[in-house]
């Protein structure tokens, strides 16, 4: 098995809906809603003022070398599965700059924004992570290249309308 400091990332709702899921050790889907329900069953019980982070266990689904760490915003629960050797701290810090990226790309980002744009959602994480790995943690990188990316697809969607519109004139 290839080492991986990230092993999920989750977004949860108050309910416990998954409104972003990211395994990177790719288990079955039926494995994924148990990890999703177990993650929410801990994390919904604590209180705010406790920290952030719970390590791993020999009876959890994740094992003994994975922790969570999470941050609590409104009505979501941003949660990261971590190899048990990574900076709790480090996590929190990504999990503030992915939030913040939200936040810009969305102007005060909701729940509501994560469910209709989930594309955006998934571009802005690929930048941060991939595959289990951080790929950026400056802000203004990450913006930098999701705006970016977006432009081009734009972009190339009014080269495709224009190039329709062409052929359809041509008719």
């Amino acid at each position: 098995p290839k080492h991986r400091m990230i092993e999920a990332i989750l977004i949860i709702n108050n309910y416990g809906q998954a409104r972003l899921a990211r395994f990177y050790n790719k288990p079955a889907f039926s494995e994924q809603k148990k990890i999703i329900q177990e993650c929410f069953q801990l994390l919904s019980k604590r209180s705010d003022r406790v920290c952030n982070f719970l390590e791993g266990s020999s009876n959890s689904t994740w094992g003994k070398n994975v922790k969570l760490i999470y941050r609590h915003y409104a009505t979501l629960y941003f949660v990261f599965a971590v190899d048990s050797s990574e900076s709790e701290l480090g996590v929190l810090d990504l999990i503030q700059v992915f939030v913040e990226a939200l936040d810009k790309c969305f102007e005060n980002v909701c729940e509501l924004d994560l469910i209709f744009y989930a594309d955006k959602v998934n571009y802005i994480l690929d930048e941060i992570v991939m595959g289990g790995m951080v790929l950026e943690t400056s802000l203004k990188q990450i913006l930098h290249a999701v705006n970016g990316t977006l432009q081009a697809k734009k972009v190339t969607r009014g080269v495709v309308r224009a190039k329709k519109a062409h052929v359809l004139k041509r008719q």
